[in-house]
C-alpha cells in the first residue's frame, strides 16, 4: 500500500489513503495527470499503456519510457506504484494487468478507464481497420477493463469507476463517426454498469472533456485536418479554429483540469453514479 507524504516532518492525510487505483493510457497527457492526481491524494496507483503504435492511428502512442516516467512521478509523491505494458484491445492482457494489480496490492478500489485513440476520416474513406482499431480500443477495451475490475470491487464491497469519454459522446463530430460512436457507446455502457452495481458500494461515472491539449489533439494529422488551407500548419494556426468551436473561446483544457473532475467522482461518498460530468468549455449550453 502507499506511504503518506511527509511535509515539514508531518504526515499528511489524503482523501484516497489506503485505496488502490488503476489508470489506463497512463503514459502521458490525461492518463499521467489522473495518475498523479490520485497519488497526491494518497492512493496506490498502478498504471498501464500500450507502449507501441497502432497502424491506423496517425500519431505516436505512449511509450514504455513515458510510462516509466509516470510511475516515477507517482512514486515521487510517496505512494507505491506498478507500471505494466498492455494493449487493451486484448482481453487477456487486460485480465493479466488487473490480476497483477490485485496480486501485488491485494485489492482494486478505483479504475480510471482513460485509454483511447482518435483520428479524423470521412465515412466513405474509412477502412475496416480504421473502424476496428478505434472501436476495439475506445469501447471494447473499456469494456474489458470494467469487466476485469468488477469481481474485485464486488469482493471488497467498494469501487469507483470513471471512464473518460468526450464531447463527441454528446454531440457528433464530422469525419469522426467511429470516434463519436465509441464515446457514445462508453457513456451508455457505463450507465448500464452503474445500474447493475447500484447498492453494492460501487459507483460508475463518465467524464466527458472537450478538446484536451495532448498528442491526441495536437498532432500533424489534426493540424492538416483543421487547417486544410495552410500548406504547413503549426499549433498556433490551429488555436483560433479550435477556440471557435466552443462558447468560451478557449482552444482546449489542460489534462490537469480533467483530473479535477476525475477526483470529484472518485472521492464522492457514494451518492453519484451513472452520470456524465462534462468539462466542456460551455458546449453543452446549446444542447438539451
Amino acid at each position: 500500500m502507499g506511504m503518506r507524504q511527509e511535509l515539514g516532518g508531518r504526515l499528511t492525510v489524503g482523501r484516497l489513503d489506503g485505496k488502490v487505483a488503476l489508470v489506463t493510457g497512463a503514459a502521458r497527457a490525461q492518463g499521467r495527470a489522473h495518475a498523479v492526481a490520485l497519488a497526491a491524494e494518497g492512493a496506490t496507483v498502478a498504471v498501464t499503456d500500450i507502449g507501441s503504435d497502432i497502424d491506423t492511428v496517425p500519431y505516436p502512442l505512449g511509450t514504455e519510457d513515458e510510462l516509466k516516467e509516470t510511475r516515477r512521478l507517482v512514486e515521487e509523491l510517496g505512494v507505491s506504484s506498478l507500471a505494466t505494458l498492455a494493449d487493451i484491445r486484448d482481453s487477456a492482457q487486460v485480465e493479466a494487468v488487473v490480476d497483477e494489480v490485485v496480486k501485488t496490492f491485494e485489492r482494486l478500489d478505483i479504475l480510471v478507464a482513460n485509454a483511447g485513440v482518435c483520428h479524423g476520416v470521412a465515412i466513405d474513406k474509412m477502412s475496416d481497420d480504421d473502424w476496428r482499431n478505434l472501436l476495439d480500443t475506445n469501447l471494447t477495451g473499456t469494456f474489458w477493463c470494467l469487466r476485469a475490475a468488477l469481481p474485485h470491487m464486488r469482493r471488497g464491497g467498494y469501487g469507483r469507476v470513471v471512464a473518460i469519454a468526450s464531447g463527441a459522446g454528446r454531440s457528433a463530430i464530422p469525419n469522426m463517426a467511429h470516434y463519436t460512436a465509441s464515446k457514445w457507446g462508453v457513456i451508455g455502457m457505463v450507465k448500464a454498469f452503474a445500474l447493475e452495481t447500484a447498492g453494492s458500494g460501487i459507483t460508475a461515472n463518465v467524464v466527458s472533456p472537450s478538446n484536451v491539449r495532448s498528442p491526441m489533439v495536437v498532432n500533424e494529422h489534426n493540424l492538416r485536418l483543421f487547417c486544410p488551407d495552410i500548406a504547413e500548419p503549426t499549433e498556433q494556426d490551429i488555436i483560433p479554429r479550435m477556440a471557435a468551436m466552443n462558447p468560451l473561446g478557449i482552444p482546449w483544457v489542460e489534462p490537469e483540469i480533467v483530473s479535477a473532475a476525475v477526483l470529484y467522482l472518485v472521492t464522492d461518498p457514494g451518492f453519484t453514479t451513472g452520470t456524465v460530468l462534462e468539462v466542456n468549455l460551455g458546449t453543452s449550453a446549446s444542447r438539451p
